[in-house]
């Protein structure tokens, strides 16, 4: 999902969605034209963990964990 219409269903601004995949070294699925293409289960694990206030683990395999624990706990 490119950063425009992630930062829509996140409620973010893109520019904070290009921020993160930085930061946090998000998956790059590929381009769509001139956009970059993210991993959006990846970054709503992100918001996820800003929006508890829980530290964000560093890598892309670090956060599909996460995902995979939380799946299993619910």
């Amino acid at each position: 999902m490119t950063a425009k219409v992630a930062a829509v269903r996140l409620g973010r601004e893109a520019v904070t969605i290009r921020q993160w995949a930085r930061r946090y070294g998000v998956r790059v699925l590929g381009k769509s034209g001139r956009e970059v293409v993210y991993d959006f289960a990846d970054l709503a694990t992100i918001e996820g963990c800003i929006w508890r206030g829980d530290p964000v683990p560093e890598s892309p395999e670090g956060r599909d964990a996460l995902r995979a624990r939380l799946a299993s706990a619910a």
